[in-house]
Order: structure tokens, then sequence, then C-alpha cells
């Protein structure tokens, strides 16, 4: 199982007790549950048979009303705020994807939908529930697109918890995370079939191939949507420590970590940001998850806390 399961599973069940205390906010939660005594496992697993999920389709963009739990405008888990965004539209951002199984099964999610395990769906921090969301596999190019109805998760750099079934069909549930991209899907938009391709105007060339009707009958020919394809580079994670306009804050941050023995190297990246200069602060590449997370460990015993997630 991923490496962190167990603080997951106790910040699960801290943030559902902080929105029961307020007036059920958020209902059920599954990824923060109400009181250990729900469940029959004190630790989430995967289920004890090999189930094959390929099967298993898609979860169906549709226009919904917001859920009438799991929304406040904000919510607090073990002292840092979370804002819930106010819509999903343009959404995408890259990170580290974990999954939940058969411990939350059939119970409560934070919008009040049921948890099944077997379904396409998510828990996301801060976006809108339910969100309607393409998760793809950086490493190898697969997708999905799943429902995000549940909060969470809450284990350092995760950006995304997925259902048993999503994490099988994007080949992560191995190592128990994975490096992901999330795009929020606009329901109003995303099955409209294309609009035919017509091609430019060619001379004409007569042929005695077919009839001038015959050529007129032929349908243009139109745009298939592109198939998903393995990436042309295996994606590389770093953290990032933080982002300045002046290099010499960049530089009095690197300064600061030059007796730190690292696992990877540290960079000034330089940038622009809304046409202003921004210098970036980062390390890496890192090997691994597990790489990514004992790093942000080792950098808050010297002060530096939530480094950011950077996938190129």
């Amino acid at each position: 199982m991923p490496t962190g399961r167990a603080a997951s599973d106790a910040h699960r069940r801290h943030f559902r007790l902080i929105l029961v205390a307020a007036v059920l906010m958020a209902g059920g939660c599954a990824s923060e549950r109400q009181p250990a005594s729900r469940y029959s496992q004190s630790q989430d697993s995967a289920p004890q048979r090999v189930v094959d999920v390929s099967g298993v389709k898609d979860a169906v963009p549709q226009v919904q009303s917001r859920s009438r739990y799991g929304n406040p405008s904000s919510y607090v888990v073990r002292g840092k705020r979370y804002h819930t965004l106010a819509n999903s539209l343009g959404y995408s951002e890259r990170g580290i994807a974990s999954w939940y199984g058969t411990k939350f099964h059939g119970h409560r999610t934070s919008s009040g939908d049921i948890y099944d395990m077997y379904a396409m769906s998510a828990a996301h921090k801060t976006l809108p529930l339910p969100t309607y969301a393409r998760v793809t596999n950086l490493k190898n190019g697969k997708a999905v697109i799943v429902k995000i109805n549940d909060r969470g998760p809450f284990h350092e750099n995760r950006l995304i918890d997925l259902s048993y079934a999503a994490a099988a069909r994007l080949g992560i549930l191995g190592e128990g995370t994975g490096l992901v991209e999330v795009t929020a899907i606009d329901p109003l938009t995303w099955n409209k079939p294309l609009k035919p391709r017509i091609a430019p105007s060619q001379p004409k060339v007569a042929s005695s191939a077919a009839t001038p009707a015959a050529r007129s009958a032929a349908p243009p020919a139109a745009v298939a949507p592109a198939a998903a394809r393995p990436p042309s580079h295996q994606p590389e994670l770093y953290l990032q420590l933080g982002a300045f306009s002046s290099r010499d804050n960049a530089e009095r941050l690197q300064s600061r970590l030059s007796g730190v023995a690292l696992p990877g190297p540290l960079k000034i990246i330089a940038g622009t940001a809304n046409s202003h200069p921004v210098y970036r602060v980062r390390i890496g590449p890192l090997a691994s998850v597990e790489s990514a997370d004992r790093l942000t460990t080792l950098l808050a015993d010297h002060g530096i806390h939530d480094p950011h997630v950077v996938i190129d």
C-alpha cells in the first residue's frame, strides 16, 4: 500500500469529526471518516482477491448542482485551511495521486454519495463537489474520467485520491502512487460531436474511378479524437520550495540549505509570471514519491513547510 496510508487514514477521521461538529456541513466523508468504530478495518487495503476492472466504464460527465454537503467555502484540517474553488472551469494541475479501497467501501463520501471502490470516482481537497475530471498517468499515457465526490487526500504532497478501480485502470495500484495530470471537464461541451473538417479547395482532376455524382455524395472527413498515447518523455518529479521576484531572496534560501544532504540538486530556475521575473527554488529531479515524502519531512525540520510538487 502507499507510504503514509496510516497517516492519511488518521487525517480522514480528523476531517470527518471537524465537519460533524460543524452541523454535518460535509456529511459523511470517504476521505475523512467518522470514528474508527464505523469500520471493520483499522488500515485501508485492496480487495483480498484480484478484481478485473478493465471493463469498468469511465464516469459520464453531466450537469449537476453543487452537492448540499462537502462544499464549505473553507475548512481546516490539522491546522491548514483549504478553500473550495468557486468553479472548476479551466482547472488543470499535475501532482501525485494515491488511492483508497476496502476500508471505506460502502460508506458515505463528503458529497453524500456512497463510496464504491469499483466505480470511477475520486477525492480532491478544493474542487467543487461534484466535479468531473480526466486523470492521466504521465508515465504510461493511460487516462480515465472520474467523478470527484469526496474530500482529501490530506497526506503531504498528494493531489488526488482515486478509487480502487480508477487506480487500477491507470496502472498505479502496485506502487500505490502515481504522477498524474488532473483536468476538469465541462459537462456542457465535453461530448459535443466534432465539426467535419473540410479540405481546402483543390483543382478538379478528372477521374474514371468515380462519377461526379458519386464524388459529390461522399461525406467530408471528420477529425477523430486523439487516442491516449505514451508520453514522449518520462515525467520528472521536483519539490519547489519557493518562488521569488528577487533572485537575492532565492539565493538566500539556497544558501540556507547549503549544508543539508539533499536527495537531488537544488536549483534556481529563472522564468516569468504575468510578465514579471520570477525565480523558483527547486530540488530534483527526485527518484520517487517516497523520496519526495522523506524530503518534505527533512525540510520541515529546517523550518521549510508545504513545498509544492512540480512535475516536468
